[in-house]
């Protein structure tokens, strides 16, 4: 089984910037699917950004201009550079990895909070 193991977070202010990193047990980033997720409390999660195997990034309309995704293949770590930040970004953010053979696996990692306050 994958592990991921995701980091970076914090206590920020509103406009500052923080950077995720979300580091995996194996040779596994390179070729594969990989996201950033969120959730705050009582809300459903969220997909904020994702990369494809390919290295073309993709961005939801609330974090587009903001975030910007990137992976070190070398490192076997997913980054996510998220600038101007605001209150609404608080959330705890999840790494997810979906392998592009079958059966397509995905996995998750257990999370890393992000605080921003106003």
């Amino acid at each position: 089984q994958v592990q991921l193991v995701e980091s970076g977070g914090g206590l920020v202010q509103a406009g500052g910037s923080l950077r995720l990193s979300c580091a995996a047990s194996a040779n596994i980033v390179s070729g594969n699917y990989m996201a950033w997720y969120r959730q705050a409390p009582g809300d459903r999660r969220e997909l904020v950004a994702a990369i494809t195997g390919g290295g073309r990034p993709n961005y939801s309309d609330s974090v587009k201009g903001r975030f910007t995704i990137s992976r070190d293949n070398a490192k076997n770590t997913v980054y996510l550079q998220m600038n101007s930040l605001k209150p609404e970004d608080t959330g705890v953010y999840y790494c997810n990895l979906r392998l592009q053979t079958p059966p397509f696996y995905g996995y998750w990692g257990q999370g890393t909070q992000v605080t921003v306050s106003v």
